[in-house]
């Protein structure tokens, strides 16, 4: 249990931390997650926890939580009870929670998922929430937790399947909510908006660092460089002390010899010949003795280890020849599941080595279209086109359909001793522990069980690669590695990613599922948001004077109506307050 303390002085005072947690460890058989956390939480502390995989940012979470409990440590809450809202990382989202369908009846559930998009929930019917995809289940979990009044949030993974409106309606939340929040995400974009801070859990260390990824990855990057800067001076004045040292050892080897070889008569007649180099020998040793000590002394008390440069994680992709121009042909493409359209009525293609972003709302039909393409559900109307001679590697959001028993290399199903080689080299470099290779699937973290489905993709060569939130678990080294390496495939990516960074660095054309149709768009991300910026503010102005024009005709109607009227008139007082009401009004939508 925590410990309760009193809070002295104004209770809103930023300057007092509302959680202290001192010497924190937790360990899992004989590994040792991380030891001597030592770190406070405020108010209105915007947190994100960042780390690799298997560091520990989750059980860390559940510490804080109180679902497991350190090893040895405290934390001291300045409130108690303390009500945190939790969003758990999951695959499934708490599905069985979901299932009670009587729980959404709560009006404040309701109200979130309305503004997430989840419009009507309460009509919903119970086949509807049984194929709800990732984003829906995501959505309807995190309208539970805002729907709590947490004072707390702790929220893992958060936009992992969420749509842009998602993740704006999320921003926007942490903005305004008014207790702490820590977030644990590899979202950059994310990261880059909702906090101010961040906590970097990393071989069982705490550092903390002010600001946000972009900050942080900045400061990370200067403080290698002055450590490494350090490391280089140390060793050239190393190499200095060590070259003296040197020269002085071969000086004194001669005197060594000097002193015991035999002279000429007259040589040896001079006093003390021998003696003169055994006392120039054994000074000379002396001063190697010296400096050899104060360069220990040195060390001991200044030595500046070698930085460690983050773990490189090297991705192979082959694409065999090369094909036709156009590889995939929509035509008059149409979709229904009963009486609700996904899409209809849609014309594009793709063509080889094109890199295309898929874009949408969650239920607008994106993973039915992937579907599609793999020819696993048929269209409703209309035509869709692959290319028989295609090789396609598809990345799913799915880690729960690998078989469980197995480990990571029973899994990928490989006889060939090369071919083996291959995989455990492969998942070494994605990060996977020698330890991991040996444990069964069910006992792996999400990234973990990522890693296994992307190595058997990389194993095998093809000429289109569908990617299903495939950053979705990877920690931040491995997601922009995997960047740099998409970037030099010559095939044909289809990407759908809620990775705004991602999907920038890699998409040059876009499908767009917008208003019940599939639109191809020939710009990257950046380019479209701008455009669908414009649009929305010419709308708004056309809308504006719309409004404004109707309002101008009324007042035109009134004036003339009040013409025919005097003031002690009863319709007069009436038409008099329509007519100031409108230009008020007018006066307001002129002010926009």
């Amino acid at each position: 249990m925590c410990a309760n303390k009193r809070l002295i002085g104004n209770q809103n005072n930023n300057n007092l931390p509302i959680l202290m947690a001192r010497d924190l460890q937790k360990s899992f058989g004989d590994k040792t997650v991380f030891s001597n956390l030592a770190f406070d939480i405020y108010q209105q502390d915007r947190i994100g926890l960042v780390g690799l995989n298997g560091t520990g940012k989750t059980t860390l979470a559940n510490i804080l939580f109180g679902s497991i409990q350190a090893d040895k440590g405290t934390i001291e809450r300045m409130k108690e009870p303390c009500r945190i809202g939790y969003l758990h990382q999951s695959a499934d989202y708490s599905v069985s929670e979901i299932s009670d369908f009587n729980q959404y009846h709560n009006e404040k559930i309701l109200q979130q998922a309305s503004k997430l998009g989840l419009s009507k929930l309460h009509e919903w019917e119970p086949d509807r929430l049984d194929s709800l995809s990732g984003g829906e289940r995501l959505k309807l979990s995190l309208a539970k937790v805002w729907s709590t009044n947490p004072d707390m949030l702790i929220l893992d993974e958060p936009t992992n399947h969420l749509d842009l409106q998602g993740i704006e309606w999320l921003i926007s939340e942490i903005c305004n909510f008014s207790g702490p929040v820590l977030i644990i995400s590899h979202d950059r974009h994310f990261l880059d908006q909702a906090v101010r801070k961040i906590f970097e859990l990393q071989e069982g260390i705490l550092t903390i660092y002010q600001g946000n990824y972009t900050d942080y990855r900045e400061q990370k990057r200067k403080d290698f460089d002055d450590r490494l800067h350090q490391f280089n001076v140390q060793q050239k004045e190393i190499e200095r002390i060590e070259n003296q040292m040197s020269n002085l050892k071969k000086w004194s080897e001669k005197a060594h010899r000097d002193s015991t070889k035999g002279g000429s008569p007259s040589e040896n007649r001079q006093m003390g010949f021998k003696e003169y180099h055994r006392v120039k020998a054994k000074k000379m040793d002396q001063q190697i003795k010296s400096k050899m000590k104060r360069l220990q002394q040195e060390l001991d008390k200044n030595k500046v280890e070698k930085p460690e440069e983050e773990a490189k994680v090297h991705f192979q992709f082959d694409s065999s020849g090369k094909r036709g121009k156009r590889i995939i042909e929509a035509k008059n493409l149409s979709k229904s599941f009963g009486d609700r359209t996904l899409f209809e009525d849609s014309q594009f293609y793709i063509k080889h080595g094109e890199k295309i972003g898929i874009l949408g709302a969650n239920g607008a039909g994106k993973t039915t279209f992937i579907r599609m393409l793999l020819d696993k559900v048929p269209p409703s109307d209309g035509e869709l086109w692959v290319s028989s001679t295609l090789k396609i590697a598809y990345l799913n959001q799915d880690v729960n359909d690998l078989p469980l028993t197995k480990n990571a290399v029973e899994a990928l199903d490989l006889t060939d001793r090369m071919m083996i080689y291959k995989a455990r080299t492969l998942l070494a470099n994605l990060g996977m522990k020698e330890a991991k290779l040996n444990q069964p699937i069910e006992q792996l973290s999400m990234g973990e069980r990522i890693r296994v489905k992307l190595t058997d993709m990389l194993l095998k060569e093809y000429d289109v690669l569908i990617l299903d939130e495939p950053t979705n678990h990877l920690d931040l080294p491995s997601r922009e590695q995997f960047e740099k390496t998409l970037k030099e495939f010559s095939g044909t990516l289809i990407i759908i990613s809620h990775d705004l960074y991602f999907l920038e660095k890699l998409s040059s054309r876009l499908l767009v599922f917008e208003e019940n149709k599939i639109t191809r768009f020939e710009m990257d991300l950046k380019e479209y948001q701008k455009k669908s910026r414009t649009s929305k503010q010419e709308k708004d102005h056309h809308s504006t004077k719309e409004q404004i024009m109707v309002i101008d005709n009324r007042i035109s109607a009134i004036l003339g109506e009040l013409s025919l009227l005097v003031p002690g008139d009863s319709k007069y007082a009436e038409l008099d307050k329509e007519f100031n009401g409108l230009i008020t009004k007018k006066r307001k939508l002129l002010n926009q």
